[in-house]
């Protein structure tokens, strides 16, 4: 005899009471973690390229005309603060170099203006970090802090922890029955705007699953790295590799229980030239081999490379930007699907006729 319960899940999951449930804790946490998803998506789809912007935007030292002897650093702190009534200098940065600017950090209210003078003049040559290094380091604090320092941290790994479970959540309640699953993977073009959006949260949730699941879960590692580390050590070795006076500052055991720090491979001398070519390549010249990982290391690794899509060059980089905002898009598509069932006039007035039928019964 065919299992009643089994079969109500399988053709009609809409009446099992289980599925309610888990619908009502999908849509809810959903809700709940709205900002923080579209937040989340955001900002790790702007920092995927952060270490191009990087490297592009860092011009180097910034050069002046050597004029004269330098001033006092006094006279540059009382500059600087004339510029900027209400800022403290709490550091200055003074190049050896003649030509190059001092850098002076002004304080103000617990925030941070670093800028360049010219310690000839005392001119103000502008900020000492480019504006688009700021904006993709403003981003990286976002994505991994929440702008909250290490408060900011902790929350982000336990809101990755229910992130995980709305993933979870989201995948059983896509199940439409056996009769409709096909239904449930495409979308609609001739379909009321309700029914599309509706579709648009069902399919993308649906092949998008993979990824949003993985994100999720490589979240929490990025955030408390040292329990999984633990866990994959138990059953692959890690090694740290370091160079030898890395290993004596910090020894072993300031690594997770059972991680060994070993020193990196010896340089190796470079190859000579095919056909015993002349210039001197290779002469004098050493390289250092690349280390042997573990197992157990290549999957922290890989957790690095598929949460930050650093895995395959530009194209893929360019890939993980875009599917990085398809949170965001099921945040969006999952808030007008809540603002059709709970607070739009159809569902209030629908409410209310379910009320009066339930007093007069």
């Amino acid at each position: 005899m065919e299992n009643k319960g089994s079969t109500s899940w399988l053709r009609r999951p809409q009446n099992v009471w289980l599925r309610r449930a888990l619908f009502q804790i999908h849509l809810w946490t959903g809700v709940a973690l709205g900002l923080y998803v579209l937040a989340i998506s955001i900002s790790g789809s702007a920092i995927v390229f952060r270490n191009e912007i990087y490297k592009e935007a860092d011009q180097g030292p910034r050069k002046v005309a050597v004029k004269g002897e330098k001033l006092p650093e006094d006279a540059l702190k009382k500059a600087a603060e004339k510029l900027y009534p209400g800022d403290t200098v709490s550091y200055v940065w003074p190049s050896q170099e003649a030509n190059v600017a001092t850098e002076l950090w002004l304080d103000h209210n617990g925030a941070r203006n670093q800028r360049l003078f010219d310690p000839y003049t005392a001119e103000d040559l502008g900020p000492s970090v480019p504006y688009a290094i700021q904006i993709a380091a403003w981003f990286v604090d976002l994505h991994t802090d929440l702008l909250a320092g290490d408060t900011g941290r902790e929350i982000n790994g336990w809101m990755s922890v229910i992130f995980t479970i709305l993933c979870i959540s989201g995948i059983v309640v896509w199940w439409p029955g056996i009769d409709r699953w096909r239904r449930s993977l495409l979308i609609d073009p001739r379909a009321g705007w309700k029914r599309i959006n509706w579709d648009l949260h069902s399919a993308v949730g649906f092949w998008s699953f993979g990824l949003v699941f993985m994100w999720a879960v490589t979240g929490i590692f990025v955030v408390w790295p040292l329990p999984v580390e633990r866990v994959i050590n138990h059953y692959s070795p890690l090694i740290r590799y370091a160079l030898p006076e890395d290993i004596a500052e910090a020894p072993s055991a300031a690594l997770p229980a059972g991680i060994v720090a070993q020193p990196a491979p010896e340089p190796q001398a470079l190859p000579a030239p095919p056909g015993g070519g002349k210039g001197g390549f290779g002469k004098g010249r050493r390289r250092r081999p690349e280390p042997v990982y573990s197992p157990g290391d290549q999957v922290i690794r890989w957790m690095y490379y598929l949460h930050f899509g650093n895995f395959a060059g530009n194209k893929t980089k360019a890939l993980w930007v875009a599917l990085g905002l398809l949170p965001a898009m099921l945040f969006v598509t999952g808030t007008i699907m809540w603002w059709n069932r709970v607070l739009s006039p159809s569902a209030r007035r629908s409410r209310k006729k379910a009320a009066a039928n339930s007093v007069v019964s």
